[in-house]
């Protein structure tokens, strides 16, 4: 590799950096983002002017912010996803009918990633927004997805993102994980008991193309007065499973 492609390379890799530190920072001033992403105030004007001439970063008020550019990108990506545009009025009708929160994900650099989700009129408010990515393994959209994927790619997924503590309930062994990833292979459902935020039980079941691959999961997620007894351990997970069922009938014929 040249030093041009290297010096290229770096610069790209400097340029998202900046972007992610915006997000981050919900928007900062040059110095500030500096030292958050330490690198040289005059890098990162530079790559600030770059973002602003490209319309991707607005500055106001003299602090720097993502700008609404990004949102277009986001949407086109969204629309050419199969999943999403099969399964958009699947997920709404799961949240009409359950009261509750209805979530879709799929699964991009071992990151589970939202790209939809239906709000019934009993649903609580959480930070979850589409375009989020999260850890799979504190998740049951995220854990029924790993259990379909294959034992060396789940191996890899936990050697790069680890096994991050997020509430007392967060699975963090590595042997726990792959006890519970079997458990929801068995029954193609996967139970989150407040293992990514307190107070949130969630069910989910896998959305499974022709060759058996898994190309995302959907969920029902509630206040945990509201996730207990038959209602969280089969009522809920029944109506998953057809939910999901459909959707693949769905992409297989579309």
């Amino acid at each position: 590799m040249t030093d041009a492609e290297t010096n290229g390379i770096q610069a790209t890799e400097r340029t998202f950096t900046i972007v992610e530190a915006l997000n981050e920072l919900d928007g900062a001033g040059v110095s500030e983002l500096a030292r958050h992403v330490d690198l040289p105030k005059s890098t990162v004007h530079n790559h600030l002017n770059t973002l602003e001439s490209a319309e991707y970063v607005v500055r106001r008020d003299g602090e720097y912010r993502t700008g609404l550019k990004f949102l277009q990108t986001g949407e086109i990506a969204r629309n050419q996803h199969k999943l999403y545009q099969v399964a958009r009025s699947e997920v709404d009708k799961l949240a009409d009918k359950t009261g509750d929160i209805s979530g879709l994900m799929t699964e991009e650099h071992g990151r589970g990633v939202f790209i939809y989700r239906g709000r019934g009129p009993e649903a609580a408010r959480i930070d979850t927004h589409i375009g989020d990515r999260i850890p799979l393994h504190c998740t049951a959209l995220g854990k029924v997805i790993m259990a379909f994927l294959p034992d060396d790619r789940v191996d890899a997924i936990v050697e790069r993102h680890g096994l991050e503590q997020l509430t007392h309930n967060t699975i963090t062994d590595r042997d726990r994980l792959f006890e519970a990833l079997e458990e929801a292979r068995e029954r193609k459902i996967a139970f989150d008991d407040e293992e990514r935020l307190n107070g949130l039980r969630s069910v989910a079941a896998p959305i499974l193309d022709g060759t058996n691959t898994v190309i995302g999961a959907i969920s029902v997620a509630g206040p945990t007065h509201r996730m207990q007894g038959e209602r969280f351990r089969t009522e809920l997970p029944d109506q998953a499973l057809g939910v999901a069922n459909i959707i693949e009938l769905n992409i297989q014929h579309s």
